[in-house]
């Protein structure tokens, strides 16, 4: 076998799949070995863009599939570490008893400033009790 490297593969039927590749000859013709292959689609909701994650051949058991290079029309390496994330993700989860996944490695994303994070709720707590305790001493006369 070659070496192994993340790929997005699209297919002559037009499916793009996810895998770890790599590429061996099977009787002088070279054949791309995919293991645990992966359908990833970028899907658009008021909330946020997520990424639905499904096993390329649903109810086949097998984790190693076998493509010809006259079924696929192109593949390129992925060194994306979200996707190649996601991907590890899934696979490590053995009920895959999700749809949908947002990247983070816990399946949740981390609010930035950009998406108007001010502070946690102890943060704030604190900050709010020193300005209550501050106005609400008596003053001197």
């Amino acid at each position: 076998m070659g070496e192994e490297f993340y790929s997005i593969i699209k297919l002559m039927t037009g499916e793009e799949i996810f895998a770890l590749v790599s590429v061996d000859e099977n009787n002088g013709a070279p054949v791309v070995i995919v293991q645990n292959p992966l359908v990833m689609k970028v899907m658009d909701s008021p909330k946020g863009s997520f990424i639905k994650v499904k096993k390329w051949i649903e109810l086949s058991e097998e984790d190693m599939y076998v493509i010809g290079y006259d079924k696929i029309l192109t593949l390129t390496e992925c060194k994306d570490n979200k996707i190649i994330s996601i991907y590890k993700n899934y696979n490590l989860d053995e009920d895959h008893n999700y749809d949908v996944d947002v990247y983070k490695s816990s399946g949740r994303v981390k609010i930035t400033d950009q998406m108007g994070y001010i502070s946690n709720v102890e943060d704030a707590r604190k900050k709010f009790e020193v300005l209550f305790k501050i106005n609400q001493e008596p003053k001197e006369s």
